[in-house]
């Protein structure tokens, strides 16, 4: 794990920990990578509820409540799976905050229309999700790594465009 990931993770730690305020994963290609961060951090346990890894379509519709037409008709790697993860892991684990990725990570399981390097980034809450695409094929290594820390800084600027309040010590 980078030591970027770990100085994110402990900006997460310090907008979360003190204020109630709880998070969860809902990873497929990243395989738990995101959750890895996050819990690289003591005291991750007060706020990370913990993730899950739904790297089938099944998993994605039975714990996720992904639905089962839009995996038929625009597949797994696509805006509207990883809104429906973000909000199916709030729900599956009783979070205020999920994180989630589904894409293709490579060297294979890419299409002409969805490309191996395409990884669909979502996070946010039940009521407010916010999405990125990333497209770069750099290998599956990097890609992953990537998404990864693409997802941890998004996931600390929406916490800080939501205004979730520092802790009193931080102020």
């Amino acid at each position: 794990m980078s030591l970027e990931n770990k100085i994110l993770s402990k900006e997460i730690q310090q907008l979360l920990y003190d204020n109630g305020k709880t998070l969860g994963t809902a990873e497929s290609c990243t395989g738990g990578r995101i959750a890895e961060s996050i819990i690289a951090v003591p005291g991750a346990s007060n706020y990370f509820k913990g993730g899950i890894v739904s790297y089938t379509d099944e998993i994605k519709e039975n714990l996720l409540h992904v639905d089962h037409q839009t995996l038929e008709e625009k597949t797994a790697v696509c805006e509207e799976v990883a809104i429906q993860m973000v909000k199916g892991a709030c729900q599956a684990l009783n979070v205020d905050y999920a994180i989630a990725a589904t894409g293709y990570a490579g060297p294979g399981g890419g299409t002409s229309s969805i490309p191996v390097g395409t990884i669909w980034l979502a996070y946010g809450s039940q009521e407010d999700v916010r999405t990125i695409k990333l497209t770069e094929d750099e290998g599956r290594d990097i890609n992953l790594a990537t998404a990864t820390t693409t997802a941890l800084k998004l996931f600390l600027e929406f916490l800080k465009e939501v205004n979730v309040p520092l802790a009193e010590d931080e102020n």
